[in-house]
């Protein structure tokens, strides 16, 4: 693994081919519950000079690297972003003393019982005493130099103190629809091997294309505008009807994954001006093929957050992708 700087959506990741994700929803794997926090925080002991250092993931950069081991540092570097200043000068007064390299969300200063560091609302059940709150997610190892660190998944249990208050709640696989075989999602083997069987009938594209792709699919998104498959097909649209028709596949395979994922959090997550309870952002899928990220980009990106539960009819599903391929499945719940 490398460092951890940008998660894939699942159907994102078949753009180019790479059918990993479709075995990783099969094989073990771990589940994070996905933290809508802000900055994302990095902190520990810096290998190059082995004193302690906070930063943002700044910390991994190339060339400007802007990694803070005093006060001074942290004026020097974020002097003009007085919030973040704050939030880091607060993270080297705090954060205890460790050999390891973490990284995690900011979520606020203690004396509230509600925080809202980005887009969603988390309402503990009782006012944080401790004066910072930190969600950690990654765990970094590095020999000589940040730049050379590789990201796992934090799978320790951070202690909380007077200080800091550690958020890692436990994610898991419900057992009820999928037989007790909480390792994976096995309720989803029949629609993945669909998955693969159109697969076989499709022209993926390079990376630099499929990040074009990407472009047009995250507009529609946010604007709440369907993906229509024929739209990308013609010179000049970056893809294949074929190829999009697998996307939503994959996109609903992570929807069917996301509804099995559970969590045991002690707070509510909230959306601004809503005070019904959401189930989150989402979860971070981990397995031997990387992270995924499982979130319902429609309606995160949308803000459209109700207490919904997915209501599942019987669909027929027609894929249009070769005369040589399966025509059509009937898969109970699929909306495409």
């Amino acid at each position: 693994m490398t460092k951890n700087i940008h998660i894939e959506h699942p159907e994102d990741s078949i753009l180019t081919g790479d059918l990993s994700v479709l075995d990783a929803f099969l094989m073990p794997l771990l589940l994070s519950l996905k933290i809508d926090g802000s900055p994302s925080i990095v902190w520990g002991r810096n290998p190059a000079t082995g004193c302690q250092f906070v930063g943002t993931k700044s910390v991994f950069n190339k060339n400007k690297i802007l990694i803070c081991e005093t006060p001074s540092d942290i004026e020097k570097f974020y002097g003009h972003k007085p919030a973040l200043e704050k939030i880091l000068m607060y993270c080297m007064a705090y954060l205890p003393i460790t050999k390891n390299i973490y990284q995690g969300d900011f979520i606020g200063f203690g004396g509230s019982k509600n925080y809202r560091p980005n887009t969603l609302t988390y309402k503990f059940p009782e006012v944080v005493d401790a004066k910072i709150i930190m969600a950690p997610h990654t765990k970094y190892f590095a020999v000589n130099d940040l730049r050379d660190a590789i990201a796992m998944p934090l799978t320790e249990k951070l202690e909380s103190g007077s200080h800091v208050k550690y958020v890692q709640p436990t994610a898991f696989i419900s057992d009820d629809f999928n037989e007790g075989k909480n390792d994976a999602f096995h309720e989803l083997a029949d629609l993945i091997e669909y998955a693969k069987n159109c697969a076989t009938c499709v022209d993926f594209v390079d990376e630099k294309t499929a990040k074009k792709i990407k472009i047009n699919l995250n507009y529609l998104i946010r604007e709440g505008k369907e993906v229509n498959p024929a739209d990308f097909d013609g010179e000049g649209n970056y893809g294949n009807s074929n190829l999009i028709e697998l996307w939503k596949v994959v996109e609903e395979i992570k929807l069917r994954a996301l509804d099995l994922c559970e969590d045991n959090a002690e707070f509510e997550t909230c959306v601004m001006g809503d005070p019904q309870p959401i189930k989150g952002e989402g979860y971070v899928m981990i397995s031997r093929f990387g992270y995924f990220k499982l979130v319902d980009r429609r309606e995160f990106s949308y803000n459209n957050f109700t207490n919904r539960n997915r209501r599942f009819a019987t669909a027929w599903i027609i894929i249009s992708i070769t005369q040589n391929c399966v025509r059509s499945w009937n898969f109970m719940g699929t909306q495409f």
